[in-house]
């Protein structure tokens, strides 16, 4: 499966990209970036949605060069019966298809996977949607902030005298996109190491990404009855745990997750009687008596500059962190050291700042092989590869399948 020259750990993995918008496609780009040719099929003249989706810079939209690099782009329209010939013959040359069509779409248009695998028996097909492609609800329309709040996680989230709030950016999408990757990359290690003769599918909800992590929420219900209630902090896990302001006016979140880690803040604060009062000793204790120990913390941290703090507790080994803007971010020498941020091309804007590849391989590093695809910019390349003269791609794009 492997070419001769390694792009990282996927190099070999072929992918038709059929979604849209942010969750399928950004698992897509995590395994185009670890190595995956990611082909993305948009429709003619309109393309991805999400090159409609802001922010903006003039007429440039931002997200797309982060979430799209390290794909081609070739617009067909699989709605018309040459465009369903055209994407049978890519399906032959894939491992894996990603969709996130409302359940049935595809199927409506002969499109399914009973169809596909006829042409390819080992094809992949990895379907988001959201709410799965079973269940009274499969047909209704789904986006991340929706699914975030059907998900429980919303109620979760602000104060209890205000209304929920919903994360202020695509959380669940992002979320669901990792989903998508590590199921694409579990389906194709079953298919390869035990030889299967055909392949799969594998699908799942937007808003089951999310609700896979409130396992606590879960069993916490179904043992003791509790609904909770929304909190602008991690509430009920660990104490001291939050936000807090410091001497210069900034802020930092602490969390004392485990015993040890409250006893070397204990230690940094120089109140180590706290170890053994019978209301702080234990977090079930500290738990139980959480606003006093959240005054005494608060106290304490107002005292010092965040730079005092941040340098006091790093050397007692207690996590915490500034709260960093963007700015911040840019700034710092740890994201500069992992090469958290990087340049790449762009065809206006000369270059842009996007995201860098993670997780890091020793061996088969990940990387930025091409900037984010102009719309339909690989159509000769890949359609030409499938045997299409240059002269019957003109005939099919004023005929509007590509």
């Amino acid at each position: 499966m492997l070419s001769k020259q390694n792009f990282g750990p996927l190099t070999g993995v072929k992918i038709l990209d059929i979604s849209t918008m942010i969750a399928a496609p950004f698992g897509a780009t995590l395994l185009a970036d670890l190595g995956a040719e990611v082909t993305k099929v948009e429709l003619p003249g309109k393309g991805d949605t999400l090159r409609t989706v802001g922010p903006w810079k003039g007429t440039e939209p931002l997200r797309w060069p982060g979430l799209a690099r390290n794909k081609k782009s070739v617009t067909l329209d699989i709605r018309s019966d040459e465009g369903k010939e055209i994407f049978k013959k890519l399906i032959s040359k894939v491992d894996v298809l990603i969709e996130n069509f409302r359940p049935g779409t595809l199927e409506k248009w002969n499109l399914g996977y009973e169809e596909l695998k006829k042409v390819n028996p080992k094809l992949i097909m990895v379907r988001v949607s959201g709410y799965g492609q079973t269940g009274p609800y499969r047909e209704k329309a789904g986006f991340g902030t929706p699914a975030t709040a059907f998900s429980g996680h919303t109620a979760l989230q602000g104060f209890t005298d205000r209304p929920p709030v919903s994360p202020s950016y695509s959380l669940l999408d992002y979320i669901t996109g990792v989903y998508a990757a590590f199921a694409t990359v579990s389906a194709l290690y079953n298919r390869e190491a035990n030889a299967e003769p055909e392949g799969q599918v594998v699908e799942m909800g937007l808003y089951e990404s999310l609700f896979r992590m409130l396992e606590f929420l879960v069993a916490e219900y179904d043992q003791n009855g509790k609904v909770r209630e929304r909190s602008p902090g991690l509430a009920g896990h660990s104490s001291p745990a939050g936000t807090y302001e410091t001497k210069d006016g900034k802020f930092v979140v602490l969390v004392c997750s485990t015993d040890s880690t409250f006893n070397r803040l204990a230690e940094a604060m120089e109140r180590t009687d706290m170890l053994s009062d019978p209301l702080y000793y234990t977090n079930s204790e500290r738990l139980k008596n959480d606003s006093d120990v959240q005054e005494i913390v608060s106290a304490w941290i107002r005292l010092h500059t965040q730079k005092e703090l941040q340098d006091k507790l790093d050397s007692f080994g207690v996590p915490v962190s500034p709260i960093y803007t963007i700015e911040d971010i840019f700034n710092d020498p740890q994201y500069q050291a992992r090469e958290n941020i990087v340049e790449v091309e762009h065809p206006r804007l000369g270059k842009i700042k996007v995201p860098g590849v993670v997780p890091k391989f020793s061996h088969t590093p990940g990387a930025i092989r091409h900037r984010a695809p102009e719309l339909g910019e690989h159509n000769e390349e890949i359609l030409g590869g499938l045997g299409f003269s240059s002269e019957e791609l003109a005939v099919l794009k004023d005929k509007g399948v590509i």
